[in-house]
């Protein structure tokens, strides 16, 4: 299926330093954001209690947010979760809270404010909300590490430094509309954007797959040189059907996930509905002009590509002549 017309070429990389420019705002705007704000940090790496309710009808939050200020657990924010009958409750995890039944201790606190039920009680202590944070930001250390090596050995330093650069323009971008939102920043968003980093890598390898192609079959131009931008656009312009298609068949399942899936798994839909779309765009117009900027020489890639087929060929000549028996 085309989207597009297959023989014909855009012109990505004319307006690449417009575009990369407007990027560089949004993603120091976020990133300011980031360093001045923080992130809304879930149970699971601030620590502390939540508790759900489901009551039969809408609750009266003012009344429970008064009773829960005259026992152990004032200072507890409230919010609706989902539907208007169903509440959250969160407050900062105490040595107390931990040794005695929360739930019991809620369900007695809020009895006069209607007929209930505790759904969930979740509790997570300081330390191993730290802990878990340590390792978010490992988890993500080591998978960037992993993609920057295995996109040096694929292709080169170049294709893994861009491919590296589009993916933490990707992660700023999404974790700072996370930020600016307020989404709660969670285990599940920390796993969307785990997600996020390796979708995203796969649209950059297609693409630079189809540029090393294309520069293999490439042509100098009027002026006895090669038009690498020109390069770039071909490459890119023949795989943007499969790009396009695959993005949005993606982004149709998360959207579904996030309407339907329940409160509980819609900070990780949102995160992938975000990266998605800041995914494909930064594999066009993000990670390949960084090729041209860092000096990337068609010339002699191609001449390492002769090389490589010319030894290529005396090892098959060599081993023909030996299953001949003539060496």
């Amino acid at each position: 299926m085309e989207l597009f017309n297959n023989k014909k070429t855009y012109d990505f990389m004319g307006k690449n330093k417009i575009i990369f420019s407007i990027s560089a705002v949004v993603m120091a705007f976020y990133v300011y954001f980031m360093l001045v704000h923080g992130f809304k940090l879930g149970v699971d790496f601030a620590g502390g209690t939540v508790v759900q309710i489901k009551y039969d009808a809408k609750p009266n939050t003012e009344q429970i947010r008064e009773l829960l200020k005259t026992s152990d657990f004032k200072g507890a924010e409230i919010q609706e979760f989902g539907k208007e009958n169903e509440i959250l409750i969160r407050f900062q995890t105490t040595n107390q809270s931990v040794t005695k039944d929360t739930g019991d201790a809620i369900s007695k606190l809020l009895s006069s404010t209607g007929k209930f039920e505790i759904r969930r009680v979740e509790i997570i202590g300081p330390k191993v909300g730290d802990e878990l944070r340590q390792k978010g930001m490992m988890a993500m250390l080591i998978s960037s590490l992993g993609i920057l090596f295995y996109l040096a050995f694929r292709f080169e330093w170049r294709f893994g430094l861009a491919a590296l650069l589009g993916v933490i323009h990707d992660v700023a971008i999404t974790a700072g509309a996370v930020a600016v939102i307020g989404v709660d920043f969670d285990l599940t968003v920390l796993a969307a954007l785990l997600t996020l980093m390796g979708h995203s890598i796969n649209d950059t390898i297609i693409i630079f797959d189809r540029i090393r192609e294309h520069v293999k079959d490439a042509k100098v131009d009027m002026s006895g040189k090669y038009n690498f931008a020109q390069i770039i656009n071909e490459a890119i312009s023949r795989t943007l059907s499969r790009t396009i298609l695959t993005v949005l068949t993606l982004f149709f399942v998360i959207l579904t996930l996030y309407l339907f899936g329940g409160e509980i798994i819609k900070g990780f839909a949102f995160t992938m509905l975000i990266g998605t779309i800041i995914g494909a765009y930064s594999s066009i117009f993000i990670a390949s002009p960084f090729l041209i900027w860092f000096g990337y020489d068609v010339a002699r890639a191609k001449e390492k590509e002769a090389e490589k087929l010319k030894i290529q060929i005396e090892k098959d000549k060599m081993r023909a002549e030996f299953e001949k028996g003539t060496i």
